[in-house]
């Protein structure tokens, strides 16, 4: 077993971890990453691994949140236990849309649209989305304080699966119709499911695309994050199960000792490392907007495109 390729499993899993949820796209993240950091793997493995390494990610959202999750908890009563399912019902509306237009053309995106030149355009173009639609938002903010609709002080949403933080440290932008999970409505979860297709495209984001569903269609940052991560849940397990079954059944691919040490390894990081990046999101999404990991996509969009367009070429790479 080559300790040299496990390190490089915990190093894609930290990436993976960090950026499966953070609106900046875990997938165009690992793409790029695999031009600098080579796994010594099979194409099929690799084209495998970077999809499964997402359970390690996802078990940190069911670790997190297993108690607003979980139908069957103690604590809840009647009506709480009918709230879950409800959840639930809205969660897996909500995957639909993807898993109608992603199953058929998995073969088709990953063929054509695995490359860094899709990841650097998808990167540029929902950064840009990102800073329009905060700024629009703010606008928006400004007139509903002047005629009396935003009261600044009183802040919409509540902080979720963390510490209480004090009153003061709350962000008055963080406004939108829809404050609370209870509040969000069936045909508006399908719409958030509507617009996670556009996820499909590497490097766009599972994430950014649910959120800016979410934002457009008057969910708080933090309401639009929540469901965010809980979309994931079905979605990253079923896309995890196609990919193993296409590997060992289409492919003819293997699990060696070395093969399920790196996955091991990667999912383990992945988990661990995702623990602390949901909570640190959930925190911030309190305090600021999304503008910041626009401008952030935007740059790396830009990085990508001089490098694999005019760096690489020159140096003969």
């Amino acid at each position: 077993m080559d300790i040299i390729e496990l390190l490089k499993s915990a190093f894609l899993g930290i990436v993976e971890g960090i950026t499966e949820w953070l609106p900046i796209s875990s997938t165009g993240h690992l793409i790029l990453v695999d031009e600098f950091v080579k796994l010594n793997v099979t194409e099929e493995f690799w084209n495998m691994f970077q999809v499964v390494i997402q359970l390690g990610a996802i078990l940190a959202v069911c670790v997190l949140f297993f108690h607003e999750l979980n139908p069957f908890s103690p604590s809840k009563g009647a009506e709480g236990r009918r709230s879950t399912w409800t959840l639930w019902g809205k969660i897996v509306l909500g995957c639909i849309p993807a898993a109608v237009i992603g199953i058929p053309l998995d073969d088709f995106m990953e063929a054509h649209l695995y490359n860094s030149t899709v990841v650097a355009l998808a990167l540029i173009v929902y950064g840009i989305a990102f800073i329009v639609i905060e700024s629009w938002r703010a606008a928006r903010r400004r007139k509903m304080i002047e005629s009396g609709e935003l009261v600044v002080g009183c802040p919409a949403g509540s902080h979720f699966a963390a510490p209480a933080a004090p009153a003061d440290d709350a962000d008055d932008t963080d406004f939108g119709r829809i404050t609370t999970l209870d509040d969000l409505t069936w045909k508006t979860a399908f719409g958030i499911g509507c617009f996670q297709v556009l996820s499909l495209i590497p490097g766009t984001s599972r994430s950014g695309s649910t959120i800016i569903g979410g934002l457009l269609l008057g969910c708080t940052r933090t309401v639009a994050s929540k469901f965010t991560f809980f979309l994931a849940v079905p979605v990253m397990f079923g896309a995890s199960a196609l990919k193993l079954a296409k590997y060992l059944l289409v492919d003819g691919g293997t699990f060696g000792t070395g093969e399920l040490a790196i996955m091991g390894v990667g999912c383990l990081t992945a988990f661990v490392v995702s623990l602390i990046a949901i909570r640190w999101l959930m925190g911030f999404v309190r305090r600021h907007d999304f503008k910041g990991f626009g401008v952030y996509r935007i740059v790396l969009g830009i990085l990508v495109l001089a490098y694999f367009f005019g760096i690489a070429p020159a140096l003969g790479l």
